[in-house]
């Protein structure tokens, strides 16, 4: 037996909403799938022709992306769906508008937020995995978006820092560092015997396996730095890779250490 018209057309009202709701969140799953795999395949060929600086900035930038495509993708999901159950659009978006008008002058800073993060990004001041100061707070970048830098400092606490809130940013991942070293010695000591010291530590931590990687030139002695009634302060400094220069500082310190003890022990000729 046929159904009627009238029936069917009933049944199609009830079933058409469903049906459509289903292509709407449907083709959004298969637009973010389709973004995140060319986003992939982006990232991948952009990273096989960058450098390690590169690569962070790639990897950040992506994960900005990710994060925007699918806050767009879902928010106009979302307003497909709000219209397809019989609620309309225009008057929420009207009052939005109108409500934006009245929350702007209070949301001027996550305006700002967002500017200053996406020069933050294009103009490749910061990256995860960095170490930068900045807003007073110094420590490894976890995470970069448009609205904050999420950083964790050397005791474990993490910080949330607005982009807004950054006006100079102090990068220790860029390039190379130096490992700057001040050491006092006493005044009667012999200073010339001491810059000797310090070229044969430095020759035997660039001959360490281990920590002859991390250095890229001898060091470079800038000399005395100050005199003071009971000692005298030397400085100099170690090019070393990013972030390294905190651990060679510690190294050179200990091997000095147990260097001018060793001198120190050595009975003077009589």
């Amino acid at each position: 037996m046929a159904m009627e018209p009238d029936v069917m057309r009933q049944w199609v009202d009830v079933v058409r909403p469903w049906f459509n709701m289903l292509l709407i969140w449907f083709l959004a799953w298969l637009a973010l799938r389709l973004i995140r795999r060319v986003l992939k395949l982006l990232n991948s060929r952009l990273l096989v022709r960058a450098g390690p600086d590169d690569a962070r900035r790639v990897e950040t930038l992506m994960s900005v992306f990710r994060y925007t495509s699918t806050i767009v993708i879902v928010g106009v999901s979302i307003m497909l769906t709000l219209g397809l159950i019989g609620i309309s659009v225009t008057p929420i978006l009207a009052t939005a508008g109108v409500a934006g008008i009245a929350v702007g002058f209070g949301a001027q800073s996550l305006v700002k937020d967002f500017f200053t993060g996406l020069f933050l990004l294009i103009e490749d001041q910061v990256s995860e995995g960095d170490v930068i100061e900045a807003a007073g707070k110094g420590g490894v970048v976890e995470r970069v978006t448009l609205r904050h830098i999420r950083m964790r400092d050397y005791d474990g606490a993490v910080h949330f820092i607005p982009n807004s809130m950054i006006t100079v940013v102090t990068n220790r991942s860029r390039g190379f560092a130096y490992a700057v070293i001040d050491m006092n010695i006493k005044r009667q000591d012999d200073v010339e015997r001491v810059f000797e010291l310090m070229h044969k530590v430095s020759g035997a931590m660039r001959a360490d396996p281990v920590l002859s990687p991390m250095i890229l030139d001898d060091i470079d002695i800038a000399g005395v730095e100050k005199v003071e009634d009971a000692a005298v302060a030397v400085r100099c400094r170690i090019k070393v890779r990013p972030a390294k220069q905190w651990r060679i500082r510690r190294e050179f310190l200990r091997r000095m250490k147990a260097a001018i003890d060793t001198v120190e022990e050595v009975p003077s000729p009589a």
